[in-house]
């Protein structure tokens, strides 16, 4: 039997990269996925991927530092679709300048996002999910939340943030049988880290133990495995997927 039969799984910031892998992956898995992005176009592009694997899928359009929009969007999943058991908070953007340069603008911009997005689809979701006593929800942090990273303390805080609101979570929510875990990538080819040119990633690769930057496909399994059986016993956990760059 598929790992995710008969489940519905919310992705968001499913448009590329990690957040289309792990669509992509949840329904070969056998769930069907609502594809969350900020725009229509890639929404729907992942959400025909995931029908083309055989599995029912929903793109919605929404921008996730809008709360209200975010309620609203909840709302018609959950009456559409009927139930929701995993949820992955992926979506997450940079906004990268050196402390004394950054705006607030860029500061706030990227906590919205990063921050405020998972907790605005984490509360949405927290009422169907206690009413089924199960769900899975999965934050997307970074290993930059973990140790830093110059020219970019606002996504570093966000992302620290955001593992100590999933272990909040994880504590509030366990009693109802509901799981909260935390994804770490480290360094993954996606679009954000294509920009960062030969010469940045070949110093990039030195600071990996296994010498190569990982694939979205390598955070598409940990979700995987955090979302099926096997993770029912685990919750308010930090797993870091990063070739062993923090240890």
């Amino acid at each position: 039997m598929s790992q995710l039969a008969n489940q519905v799984a919310v992705v968001t910031g499913a448009g590329r990269g990690i957040g289309r892998a792990i669509a992509l992956k949840f329904a070969a898995a056998g769930a069907d996925v609502v594809c969350v992005s900020r725009t229509a176009e890639n929404s729907e592009k992942v959400a025909n991927e995931v029908r083309a694997l055989g599995r029912k899928a929903w793109a919605v359009a929404v921008d996730v530092s809008d709360t209200v929009a975010v309620m609203a969007a909840a709302e018609k999943i959950l009456a559409e679709v009927g139930k929701v058991d995993t949820l992955v908070n992926n979506a997450g953007i940079t906004r990268d300048n050196l402390l004394m340069r950054m705006g607030e603008a860029d500061w706030d911009t990227v906590l919205d996002t990063n921050l405020k997005g998972a907790f605005s689809f984490t509360k949405a979701f927290s009422r169907s999910f206690i009413k089924q006593r199960s769900g899975r929800i999965i934050n997307v942090a970074s290993v930059i939340g973990l140790i830093g990273n110059a020219g970019q303390c606002n996504y570093a805080a966000s992302k620290a943030g955001l593992i100590g609101f999933t272990k909040s979570v994880a504590r509030e929510l366990a009693s109802r049988g509901i799981t909260a875990n935390t994804l770490a990538p480290g360094f993954i080819e996606t679009d954000m880290t294509a920009e960062l040119g030969e010469a940045v990633k070949t110093e990039l690769v030195k600071t990996i133990p296994l010498g190569r930057i990982g694939q979205a496909e390598d955070i598409a399994e940990a979700a995987l495995f955090l979302a099926g059986p096997g993770a029912k016993y685990i919750t308010g956990q930090v797993l870091t997927v990063d070739g062993g760059m923090v240890m």
